[in-house]
């Protein structure tokens, strides 16, 4: 099992290092993905360390997306993000205050949106523009 483990994330790391930096992006909004998927799962099963942990991920990769955004050149764009991302940091820490999945939901629904815009526009931009 350790052995799989260590395999998965060095195929991880692989893939981050190949990746272009819409690619990166995409692959933020997968990890914010799975942690707001085993925080529902984990509040669903009453496991509140495992809730706890998947929620800081979700929070850290939030935030991670959200401190990288170009405040100056971004424009309306980047100003319609971050409200998005305060909001998104928002519900997952009232999702754990009133220990419901609903505002968990919620933020999967935009990150699930979100998620499906990067992916169409890495898709589209060849390697070399990213």
């Amino acid at each position: 099992m350790v052995h799989a483990s260590r395999a998965a994330q060095h195929y991880q790391q692989t893939q981050v290092r190949s990746s272009s930096p819409l690619e990166l992006v995409v692959l933020l909004y997968d990890g914010a993905l799975r942690a707001t998927a085993a925080a529902a799962d984990a509040m669903e099963r009453r496991d509140i360390p495992a809730r706890r942990d998947a929620i800081s991920r979700a929070l850290a990769i939030i935030g991670e997306l959200q401190s990288t955004l170009n405040m100056d050149q971004g424009g309306a764009l980047a100003i319609e993000l971050d409200r998005l991302y305060t909001w998104m940091t928002d519900a997952l820490v009232q999702a754990t205050v009133k220990q419901s999945t609903e505002p968990i939901r919620d933020v999967r629904k935009v990150l699930e949106t979100l998620r499906e815009g990067w992916q169409q526009i890495a898709a589209a931009r060849p390697e070399s523009a990213a």
